[in-house]
C-alpha cells in the first residue's frame, strides 16, 4: 500500500508525534534533575542514573524492536504498542513512591519510545515510495528541535508544574499519534506472532547482556581517565567486547548482526558517520548550557533561548537537505556537514569565547546547519544502503548508534573538564571537536569513494 497524497502530512504527522518522544525524553529532564535530586534526597552521581539509564536502555531496545518488526510483530502493532507504554510512564511517574521506582518508570519510558522509531522508519519506507528522503527531514526535524529545545521546556514545564510535568506533557503527542496512527496506518502486513518462550530465545540475552556490560565498562573506563589510567577497566573493557564479538559470530540470530558489518560496507560507514556526528553535536548539547550558566552567569531562560540558534538553524535546513537528496545523492550533504563542523569547531576554538554575543549566535547557527544537513543525509544514506527485509533493524541501530555518540560525549567532556566547564578550559572542547570532525571528514570521502566504486561495478557488470 502507497500513502496517498492527501494522507501523506497526516501519515507524516502520526509517526513524527511519535518518533520525537524519545529524542524529547532524553534531553528534557536535563533541568529537572536538581528538583529530583532535592525531592528523593539524593546526589547528583545518583540523579544522574536517570539520564544513563535512558540512553542504556534506548541502545539495547532500538535494535531488539527493529527485529521484532522486521520477523515478528506488525509494525503498526509495535509502533502502538511503544506509544502504550509510554503513555503508562506518564501517567505513573508523578506517583513513584521512590527513586528506584522512578528509575523503572524511566526505563519503561525508554523502551516504549525506542520501540517507535524503528517501526516508524519501516512503515515510511514500506508505505511511503515517494519522497522518502523529504519524508525521513520531517523525523529529523522532530528530533532535532527536540533534543535541542527539551532543556528549554524542561526548565519551563519544571518551574510551572515541577518535575512530574515533564513525564506528563507527553500524553498530548501520544494521544494524537495513536489515533492517527490506529486509524491510517496500514493492517495489511501479516507477521508471524511467536510464543513468548520462542520469542525470548530469538531476542539473544546474552549478547544484550554482553551489549550492556561493554557500554558501562568502556564509560566508566573513559571517564577514570582524568585520574589517570585504570588498567583493570580497560582489560575487562576489551574483555567484554571481545566475548561480545565472539558470541554474536556464533549464535543463528545475534543482537546486534556483526557479519552484516562487513558485508554492507557503505552502511557500516554510515552508522561510523552517525556516531561521530553525535559524539560531536552531543559535547555541544551538554556542554555548552553548563558554560552559559556556570561560567558566564546567564539565567537558564537564558540559556535555553540561545541554544535555539543552533535548533533554529537545524529545523530550518532539514527539509531543504531533504530536497537536495531527493534531486541528488547523499554524499554531497554528508560531506557539507563534516566540512562546516570543521569550521564550526574552528571558530569555537578561536573566537567563540571572546565574541560579542551576535558572533557567538552567528558561530552556533553554523553549527546548527551542519547539524540538520547531516542528520537528514545521513538517515536518507541508512535508508539507501539497508537490505528491505532488515529495515527495522538497521533503522534500530542507527538510533543505537546515536546513544553511542551520547553517551561517548559525557566521557568526552568529563576527560576535558572534570567537575567543571570553565573558559580556560572551553579551547580544549573545540581542539577535541576540530579532531573529530577531521575524523569525519575522512569517513565521508571513504563512503563517497565506496559508492562510486560500487556504481562503477554496476555500470561495467550491466
Amino acid at each position: 500500500m502507497n500513502v496517498s497524497r492527501g494522507n501523506r502530512k497526516v501519515f507524516l504527522t502520526a509517526i513524527a508525534f511519535g518518533t520525537m518522544l524519545n529524542p524529547l525524553n532524553s534531553s528534557m529532564i536535563s533541568l529537572a534533575l536538581h528538583q529530583i535530586q532535592h525531592e528523593f534526597g539524593l546526589s547528583f552521581t545518583t540523579v544522574s542514573w536517570l539520564i544513563s539509564t535512558f540512553y542504556l536502555a534506548s541502545a539495547v531496545t532500538q535494535p531488539v524492536s527493529g527485529r521484532i518488526g522486521d520477523h515478528m510483530l506488525s509494525r503498526r502493532t509495535l509502533f502502538l504498542f511503544g506509544l502504550t507504554l509510554v503513555a503508562i510512564s506518564a501517567i505513573c511517574a508523578p506517583f513513584a513512591p521512590t527513586f528506584g521506582v522512578l528509575i523503572v518508570i524511566r526505563l519503561l519510558q525508554a523502551i516504549g519510545s525506542s520501540a517507535i522509531y524503528p517501526s516508524g522508519v519501516g512503515l515510511i519506507r514500506d508505505h511511503m515510495k515517494e519522497r522518502q528522503a523529504s519524508a525521513l527531514a520531517v523525523l529529523s526535524i522532530f528530533a532535532s528541535a527536540m533534543t535541542a529545545l527539551g532543556p528549554t521546556l524542561g526548565g519551563f514545564l519544571t518551574t510551572i508544574g515541577g518535575w512530574p510535568s515533564i513525564f506528563l506533557v507527553n500524553l498530548p503527542f501520544i494521544l494524537i499519534s495513536f489515533l492517527l496512527g490506529k486509524r491510517l496506518f496500514p493492517k495489511s502486513e501479516k507477521k508471524r506472532i511467536l510464543r513468548i518462550g520462542e520469542t525470548i530465545r530469538k531476542l539473544d540475552l546474552p549478547g544484550m547482556f554482553l551489549f550492556t556490560t561493554s557500554i558501562v565498562l568502556l564509560l566508566s573506563f573513559l571517564l577514570s581517565l582524568a585520574d589517570g589510567i585504570q588498567y583493570a577497566q580497560g582489560v575487562l573493557c576489551l574483555f567484554s567486547v571481545g566475548a561480545f564479538i565472539w558470541w554474536e559470530y556464533q549464535v543463528d540470530e545475534p543482537f546486534i548482526q556483526i557479519r552484516m558489518f562487513r558485508q554492507e560496507r557503505q552502511l557500516s560507514l554510515v552508522y561510523v558517520q552517525f556516531i561521530i556526528l553525535n559524539i560531536f553535536f552531543y559535547c555541544l548539547f551538554f556542554g555548552l548550557p553548563s558554560y552559559f550558566q556556570d561560567e558566564l552567569g546567564w539565567r537558564v531562560e537564558m540559556t535555553g533561548l540561545f541554544m535555539l540558534c543552533m535548533s533554529g538553524f537545524s529545523i530550518v535546513v532539514s527539509p531543504l537537505t531533504g530536497k537536495w537528496v531527493d534531486r541528488g545523492d547523499e554524499r554531497h550533504p554528508m560531506l557539507a556537514s563534516t566540512v562546516l563542523m570543521l569550521t564550526g569547531a574552528s571558530a569555537l576554538s578561536f573566537f567563540f569565547i571572546p565574541a560579542p554575543l551576535w558572533g557567538k549566535g552567528v558561530i552556533l547557527s553554523l553549527l546548527g546547519v551542519s547539524y540538520g544537513v547531516g542528520n537528514v543525509a545521513l538517515q536518507a544514506a541508512m535508508l539507501k544502503a539497508s537490505p528491505q527485509q532488515m529495515i527495522g533493524t538497521t533503522s534500530g541501530l542507527f538510533q543505537t548508534c546515536r546513544y553511542l555518540g551520547s553517551i561517548l560525549s559525557s566521557a568526552v567532556l568529563g576527560m576535558l573538564f572534570g567537575d567543571e566547564i570553565a573558559g580556560a578550559h572551553f579551547e580544549r572542547l573545540g581542539w577535541t571537536l576540530m579532531i573529530i570532525s577531521l575524523i569525519g571528514i575522512g569517513v565521508s570521502l571513504y563512503f563517497s569513494s565506496t559508492v562510486r566504486g560500487g556504481q562503477g561495478i554496476k555500470k561495467a557488470t550491466g
